[in-house]
């Protein structure tokens, strides 16, 4: 508890505390469906292969190099 160097325990009472509002939501199938799927919709144009994209070409600055795959 003192020696907490990477703060894990910084945050957990509120960490609990929005895993219980959470569990209590889940219990109310409607507005859990609607939170849901606004969540779903605000996430935009959210991917993976974009935010790769991007640290290629924004951070790391590289180019993609095509490969061949020879199927055998």
């Amino acid at each position: 508890m003192y020696r907490d160097r990477f703060f894990l325990l910084a945050d957990f009472k509120s960490y609990v505390d929005t895993q219980n509002m959470a569990s209590h939501l889940y219990t109310n199938k409607n507005e859990w469906t609607k939170k849901s799927i606004i969540n779903t919709a605000r996430v935009g144009k959210f991917s993976s292969d974009r935010t790769i994209s991007e640290y290629v070409r924004d951070i790391w600055k590289v180019s993609p190099c095509p490969i061949t795959i020879n199927d055998k």
